[in-house]
């Protein structure tokens, strides 16, 4: 199993109300990655079609080919799996002093509870791969570590698992899990278009899943 994951949203910056990291699996990882060039090639404007990179929140875009992209996507059976929380409800663990985030710990945990929407599984291949970011207050070490600690209970004996951090102008796949989360956040944000996009994706989404949602209800019932 190939795993493409990546992120929306600020865990410490007031620009929204939700963090949310979405992922999708595929049945043929390089078929993804050429039909979304392809498509780069033949239907993004000028401009973005030789770049090594296309966001789904490029400026250049409209949102009319925004749908056209998230309809192509969908056809190519992607299976999507994602979590997202509203950042009001970040527990008290992951806070440091003055009400600081510990970002790099908080992120760890969503990475780890996403993936873990994926088991169990009979597979003996777990892969995994997002896109570069800083782990604040974590070592790359550490965050492996935890992620495969949480999930190795749960993966067949003997389960070949990767965890890599890739940069994003290299991996069509990235690139496309990209979409998929920007195409969501919109929706859970309440954006224009938003509804639209989660109704074309809704289909290849097998599991969401909101985190702590219920964190602060059961903390004031104690």
């Amino acid at each position: 199993m190939f795993i493409y994951l990546d992120e929306s949203g600020n865990l410490t910056k007031s620009n929204g109300k939700y963090f949310l990291v979405a992922s999708f699996t595929v049945g043929d990882p390089k078929r993804i990655a050429k039909a979304f060039r392809k498509w780069q090639k033949s239907k993004f404007p000028r401009k973005l079609k030789s770049q090594p990179e296309v966001k789904f929140n490029d400026s250049h875009l409209t949102d009319d080919l925004r749908i056209s992209t998230l309809k192509f996507l969908a056809k190519q059976d992607v299976r999507i799996f994602y979590t997202y929380l509203n950042v009001t409800n970040i527990p008290k663990e992951y806070r440091g002093k003055e009400g600081s985030i510990k970002t790099g710990h908080l992120y760890t945990q969503i990475v780890g509870d996403t993936l873990n929407l994926y088991l169990p599984i009979t597979e003996t291949e777990f892969r995994v791969f997002r896109d570069q970011r800083i782990l604040k207050g974590v070592i790359l070490k550490d965050f492996n570590e935890h992620l495969m600690t949480q999930l190795l209970p749960q993966l067949p004996a003997k389960t070949i698992i990767q965890i890599q951090a890739m940069d994003s102008t290299t991996s069509a796949q990235i690139q496309v899990a990209d979409w998929i989360c920007g195409a969501l956040a919109r929706y859970h944000e309440k954006k224009p278009q938003g509804k639209e996009f989660y109704n074309i994706l809704k289909n290849n989404i097998i599991k969401e899943e909101e985190l702590f949602s219920d964190y602060w209800t059961k903390k004031w019932e104690k």
